[in-house]
């Protein structure tokens, strides 16, 4: 096994030295999944945070799935607008689409406080890759291979799928910060039943987070019900790029008023 290469007591596999464990921090983001309704969401609610002053952009960021995406885009200053010709491609494929569209949006960057989740095969082991050490392209491709939707991404040799099969967000993972901001688009009963059963798996995770965490503060942000009409009832509907355009306006002013709120409470 690789020297960078190492296995952690919360049950995954380091690939390289991710910032979110590396030190200590005052703040790190954790984005989870949810498609392409999901970058969207994210990134509206990631960039109303930095407005009110929160540091998302110079945070260490743990994404899983579509939450990859996003880490990845507040990493390289990027807003919205990067992704306004990203279209979803047809799913099923057998291609790997991710992977090229991953080149066309972050080219062959890397960023080391960027780390993604994902599911390596055969094993099944979650492993967070490091985005000083991969590309984020490739990250961001492995991290979001859905099973059945999208093929698996090979990564220097390995093979990923989604890491949303272990975890929405895989917070558990994300230790070393005195504040941990949660953006989790498919958690709450807003987004009905798909909803109900990712915040009952997220709130158990947060749960065992602040147990073993007690002089550290986590916030979780979820959508509201105005976001979660516009998510609808069906899982396929998350690769709809109209709803998410739809939705950025909203994740964007809900950003702000989380942020407002984070400020205050910090300087209470």
């Amino acid at each position: 096994m690789p020297p960078d290469h190492h296995t952690d007591e919360v049950n995954v596999e380091f690939d390289g030295d991710p910032a979110i464990l590396s030190a200590p921090h005052r703040l790190s983001m954790v984005y989870g999944g949810g498609g392409v309704f999901g970058i969207a969401y994210g990134i509206g609610v990631a960039l109303g945070l930095a407005e009110t002053g929160i540091e998302v952009r110079s945070a260490p960021a743990l994404g899983t799935s579509a939450g990859s995406w996003v880490a990845s885009a507040m990493a390289l200053n990027m807003d919205y607008d990067d992704f306004a010709d990203m279209t979803s491609p047809s799913v099923p494929t057998r291609r790997d689409v991710l992977a090229e569209i991953g080149r066309e949006v972050f080219g062959s960057a890397r960023h080391h406080l960027v780390s993604v989740s994902a599911v390596c095969l055969p094993s099944g082991r979650r492993h967070i890759l490091d985005g000083g050490r991969y590309d984020l392209a490739d990250l961001v491709a492995a991290s979001s291979a859905v099973p059945g939707v999208f093929p698996p991404h090979r990564v220097e040799g390995r093979l990923y799928v989604d890491g949303g099969m272990w975890s929405a967000t895989s917070v558990d993972a994300a230790t070393d910060a005195d504040h941990i901001i949660v953006v989790a688009p498919l958690a709450g009963p807003v987004m009905g039943p798909m909803g109900r059963t990712a915040g009952f798996m997220l709130s158990r995770e947060l749960g065992r987070w602040r147990a073993a965490h007690p002089q550290k503060t986590i916030a979780l942000i979820r959508p509201n019900r105005a976001i979660g009409k516009l998510a609808g009832r069906n899982p396929m509907g998350l690769f709809d790029s109209e709803r998410g355009r739809a939705v950025f306006p909203l994740a964007h002013q809900q950003g702000l008023e989380w942020g407002q709120q984070l400020q205050e409470q910090s300087a209470a």
